[in-house]
């Protein structure tokens, strides 16, 4: 689950408090750092808890992976994939003021290069030639139809064996018989799966460069 969760057609909750915008990466070399999101509408935090439980079932360390974070929102989950070791992580996000601070996240963590924030609808963005990923997060406006999209469209930019976490507030359906059903899970209304992606029968493993 993403750093922040859109709810659709919910009033955005009223924040006070020290707490309030702001989400703290919970492993990896920034431990305990915090970042700051705006006050979007449609954007909350989500328990620590149920990112701690993906990143259990991920094996904590993703050292050497290329990473993307679909409706990135926060971005939580790509920063905390960059601090568990993943050399490449893209974090995809359409609102300009969310995407102006990712990249402040990113400069006050020093991320460097190896972290890019793309600002793009996430089905038309994966639509375009690019990089494959070895691992995916997808959680998009909550209530909405665009899991399975954007399930579908990642096939293209995943390589073979590449782990696909992704939240919806129905259970996640696989796109094709290419996928394998690792784990899954529920908070709250959410309905949230680990999958991992065979590929075509005989397709190396491959990235491209953008």
């Amino acid at each position: 689950m993403t750093a922040a969760r859109r709810i659709a057609n919910v009033p955005k909750p009223h924040r006070t408090g020290a707490g309030a915008n702001r989400l703290r990466i919970i492993g990896g070399h920034w431990r305990s750092r915090v970042l700051r999101f705006p006050d979007a509408a449609g954007l909350r935090p989500t328990p620590d808890r149920v990112r701690e439980t993906l990143f259990n079932w991920l094996g904590q360390r993703l050292a050497g992976l290329a990473c993307v974070d679909l409706f990135a929102g926060s971005g939580a989950l790509g920063f905390e994939a960059m601090s568990r070791g993943a050399a490449r992580v893209v974090l995809v996000e359409r609102d300009r003021s969310v995407c102006e601070q990712l990249r402040e996240s990113a400069r006050q963590l020093g991320a460097g290069e190896g972290l890019e924030v793309v600002q793009a609808e996430a089905i038309s963005w994966l639509a375009l030639r690019g990089e494959r990923y070895d691992v995916a997060f997808v959680d998009p406006p909550y209530a909405s139809d665009l899991a399975a999209p954007a399930l579908a469209a990642l096939e293209a930019r995943l390589n073979p064996g590449a782990r696909v976490y992704v939240e919806a507030s129905l259970e996640p359906q696989a796109p094709s018989t290419r996928w394998t059903r690792l784990r899954q899970g529920a908070a709250g209304e959410a309905k949230f799966a680990l999958y991992e992606f065979a590929g075509d029968a005989g397709e190396p493993a491959r990235k491209e460069t953008p």
